[in-house]
């Protein structure tokens, strides 16, 4: 009951998978979920003890309960392969699934780096997810974007952050952006949402502030307003996406 299923979704992550894998050596199993990667991804995952899964990505949420259908284990740790797992967190979690306690599952914050820099503020600090859990307790809520886990417990805190390298560049936050857009918009067109002069003209630079101003962006210094202005576009490519879709659907 305490061995642990690392599980890693990847697509074209030739650049972090072998990192990635080493960061969970600690765990008993290790699935790569690959959502038929056209780069070096399968190759180097390969060259390791992993248990390798290919399947058509639909969304985040499905990709991932596939996966953990097929772990082995009673522990799941989920790793996106832009993240690492440091030594105190990894001494932290395997405390954490001998003596769970009354916990189903654990949050674990992140260390997020942009642009070759620690970012501090801009609605990151805020950042947590819940990555070591129970299968049998817990799972994901089938949002095709920004994923979260219901479970039928307590979920606790572990104090050690994750390192998260999210974005390789400014090029691949756009792509990310355009992709997670993509999603949500489809998501929002299939429950029948309009979009109106207030999605394009009011919610895009709203976000700007949020993340400037109210969650402190200006203190990370330019990457602090790339960030704010950034999602402020991810707001309105949503909505256009949203339009685009609803105008072929008529």
């Amino acid at each position: 009951m305490t061995k642990i299923t690392a599980i890693i979704p990847t697509l074209n992550e030739e650049i972090h998978i072998e990192e990635a894998i080493k960061s969970v050596h600690f765990a008993d199993e290790i699935i790569v979920i690959d959502s038929f990667s056209t780069d070096k991804t399968i190759e180097l995952a390969k060259k390791h003890d992993v248990k390798i899964l290919q399947r058509v990505f639909d969304d985040f949420s499905s990709q991932k309960n596939y996966a953990i259908q097929q772990a082995t284990h009673h522990w799941i740790y989920i790793l996106d392969a832009d993240e690492r797992v440091t030594p105190s967190l990894e001494k932290e979690l395997l405390a954490a699934v001998k003596h769970p306690n009354k916990y189903v599952g654990f949050y674990v914050r992140r260390t997020f780096y942009f642009m070759g820099k620690k970012i501090k503020y801009s609605g990151w600090q805020r950042d947590k997810v819940i990555r070591l859990f129970k299968k049998d307790h817990c799972k994901y809520n089938g949002s095709p974007v920004h994923e979260r886990i219901d479970s039928n417990g307590e979920i606790g805190f572990l104090k050690y952050k994750l390192e998260h390298y999210s974005y390789r560049s400014y090029d691949h936050y756009i792509a990310k952006m355009n992709h997670y857009s993509a999603l949500r918009a489809k998501q929002l067109s299939e429950q029948g949402k309009k979009v109106t002069l207030f999605h394009i003209l009011i919610k895009p630079p709203t976000r700007f502030v949020i993340h400037y101003f109210m969650r402190l962006g200006f203190l990370d210094g330019f990457e602090g307003f790339v960030i704010a202005k950034t999602q402020a576009y991810g707001v309105l490519t949503r909505y256009v996406k949203l339009w685009l879709i609803n105008r072929k659907m008529k």
